[in-house]
């Protein structure tokens, strides 16, 4: 793998082989985490997605506050957003409530609700299952809901939290209400593992059926240029991570740009392990991603700070846009050609 990747800069810190020392590489490297308060979510946005009927229809997306996850992930930097500390009893379900509340007053008629907590909805220290009933009751009236999960975690949680929301809604319940977003990353074995996301692309295949078996939908998540994969290979993994992904049963995968930020992937950049997508390779991955996929299910590119990822002010807006119709439509528009940098980067 060394090999692969070239030779690491001189004087750059080496990347650790043990777990417990990749904990303390990630940890070292972090910046003061802000303080929140667990009462109290994040964020709250409204966007258009398409729907698997092929429909669009509006979406909201509820960032809750809780307990950071206990995984770390090399790339993951959504410990930003959460609380050392355990989530207290009844502070999730205030959240959705509050959030609802808001939705009511300001919003279009929301029917679909993402519930992204930074980590994994079925931690119970990050959501008390005690809190499942209470969670389940605030979210009547929707069709469907979406929650994130470690693939480690997908197990007997799943079934108690199917249940509550199947006794607020009783016998009118929709099947397929619940969906679960799910971070494969990348099929890359060996960038899979270095990510320290402790698992195996079997792992995360035994989990995909695992919720098949219970009539809940899956979306992946995939990384555009993970570190651990050289740049001339990466535009081939996202292909074979984007056939992992259908052939686990997602109906919608989503593609995110890695983002620096965390401390640890700037480390990684400067011993040569990674490198953060352009936009132009962004927009090449959302082409090929959405032609891989074959109609097998959607394809969504995230665009939250896709700023960060152009030089050119002149043509980002345009290229954003360009990028929210390909998740709109499901097709590929013409490229934008821009007068000041010709393909989204300085010249």
């Amino acid at each position: 793998m060394a090999d692969e990747l070239g030779a690491a800069h001189q004087g750059a810190p080496t990347y650790p082989e043990r777990g417990d020392a990749r904990d303390r590489f990630v940890l070292d490297r972090r910046s003061p985490r802000p303080s929140h308060d667990p009462w109290r979510y994040q964020d709250l946005i409204v966007e258009d997605e398409r729907t698997e009927k092929g429909d669009i229809a509006p979406v909201a997306t509820v960032f809750l506050t809780g307990r950071e996850c206990p995984w770390r992930c090399v790339m993951c930097d959504l410990w930003r957003f959460t609380t050392q500390g355990e989530t207290p009893r009844g502070a999730i379900p205030a959240q959705i409530m509050a959030a609802r509340q808001f939705l009511d007053r300001h919003s279009r008629a929301v029917t679909r609700i993402k519930l992204y907590n930074a980590g994994s909805f079925f931690d119970p220290l990050a959501v008390p299952e005690s809190d499942y009933e209470d969670i389940a009751a605030r979210l009547t009236g929707l069709t469907r809901v979406i929650i994130e999960s470690h693939p480690a975690l997908i197990g007997s949680r799943v079934d108690r939290f199917l249940d509550a929301l199947d006794r607020q809604e009783g016998a009118g319940a929709a099947p397929g209400r619940l969906e679960v977003a799910m971070g494969l990353e990348t099929a890359h074995p060996e960038a899979l593992e270095r990510l320290h996301k402790r698992m195996t692309v079997d792992d995360f295949a035994r989990a995909a059926d695992a919720l098949s078996g219970r009539g809940v939908g899956l979306r992946v998540f995939l990384l555009i240029a993970p570190p651990f994969i050289p740049p001339d290979a990466q535009d081939a993994w996202l292909g074979r991570s984007v056939d992992v992904a259908f052939a686990c049963g997602a109906s919608v995968v989503s593609l995110v740009p890695t983002r620096s930020g965390n401390g640890a992937l700037e480390a990684l950049e400067a011993e040569g392990s990674f490198r953060a997508p352009r936009l132009a390779e962004i927009e090449r991955a959302a082409a090929s991603a959405l032609a891989r996929g074959g109609g097998r299910g959607r394809v969504l590119v995230d665009l939250w700070d896709l700023d960060r990822f152009s030089g050119c002010p002149q043509c980002l807006e345009a290229r954003r846009a360009r990028l929210h119709a390909v998740n709109l439509e499901q097709r590929v528009s013409p490229p934008i050609v821009c007068a000041r940098c010709g393909d989204g980067e300085p010249a």
